[in-house]
């Protein structure tokens, strides 16, 4: 059986496909060709948008882009497979002046009602596409709601009180601007998760990444309140519990966790409660 190449440049209609089965011998229907204008052109729409500025595209897996989890639209609930070409940029580790060790809690000490959340890293493996993720959980451990999960796909959390940013700078990569005075009262905690991209797909893992840090700071003065630089990077985790921001007594708290586990992001969302589809 002969294999032709098809340089797809518009819509298969049903004259070019008669068309071509007749001078071609190629045996194609109106349900295959309909398969290939939704998935050929879906993706094209795609990577336009996203040339164009807007938020990562939603794409297909088996594609060249990471696939990760995007929340569907607003008020549907849940999160499906998409994905994202981000590049990774090295950095240099800032200075970290107050550091603190693996589950240790410090109080931060705001100078108003806003907090910022810093994050970098450098890859040792140039397929390791790195992001992180926010997860506004209740008391009982689990997300108030599936839309206060913030991350590069939903970028803020309902009442804006969470925003993710990549920035991607000499010294950090993505950051979260939080102001507590609008936050949710439903909300306990803000735990911070750092994930590999098809992880679990490439056998990629945290071993393959140095120089991870979290860092807590006022944003009206830029001064450093905590911070955590990871120290333990094992080849059979892919995702790190990095740290989270705490009520406490009504005082914000930091608490460095520096736990792995080898879950990617979807499972993630589905261990905080978000629905996944």
């Amino acid at each position: 059986m002969s294999t032709f190449v098809m340089n797809v440049t518009k819509p298969i209609d049903a004259s070019v496909l008669e068309n071509l089965n007749q001078k071609k011998g190629i045996v194609l229907t109106s349900e295959n060709v309909e398969i290939l204008n939704t998935s050929y052109y879906k993706k094209k729409d795609a990577s336009s948008s996203q040339n164009t500025g807007a938020t990562r595209s939603n794409v297909q897996s088996g594609t060249a882009a990471k696939n990760v989890v995007q929340p569907t639209a607003a008020g549907q609930g849940g999160v499906q497979a998409a994905g994202s070409g981000k590049s990774n940029k090295s950095i240099t580790l800032p200075s970290l002046t107050k550091r603190v060790s693996k589950g240790q809690k410090v109080p931060l000490n705001l100078s108003s009602k806003k907090i910022k959340v810093n994050f970098g890293w450098n890859v040792k493996n140039p397929a390791c596409d790195v992001d992180v993720s926010a997860f506004l959980l209740s008391g009982n451990g689990k997300v108030v709601g599936d839309d206060y999960f913030v991350f590069y796909g939903q970028e803020s959390s309902p009442e804006k009180s969470v925003l993710f940013k990549n920035v991607e700078t000499a010294n950090v990569l993505e950051v979260f601007d939080i102001d507590t005075a609008v936050l949710n009262p439903a909300v306990a905690k803000i735990i911070f998760v750092m994930t590999i991209n098809d992880a679990l797909e490439n056998s990629l893992n945290f071993s393959m990444l140095k120089d991870a840090y979290i860092q807590i700071a006022d944003p009206l003065n830029n001064t450093e309140l905590a911070s955590f630089l990871v120290e333990e990077y094992y080849n059979n985790i892919n995702s790190m519990m990095m740290g989270e921001i705490y009520l406490h007594n009504g005082a914000w708290k930091f608490n460095a966790i520096g736990n792995g586990v080898n879950k990617d992001l979807a499972g993630l969302c589905e261990f905080y409660g978000v629905a996944v589809e």
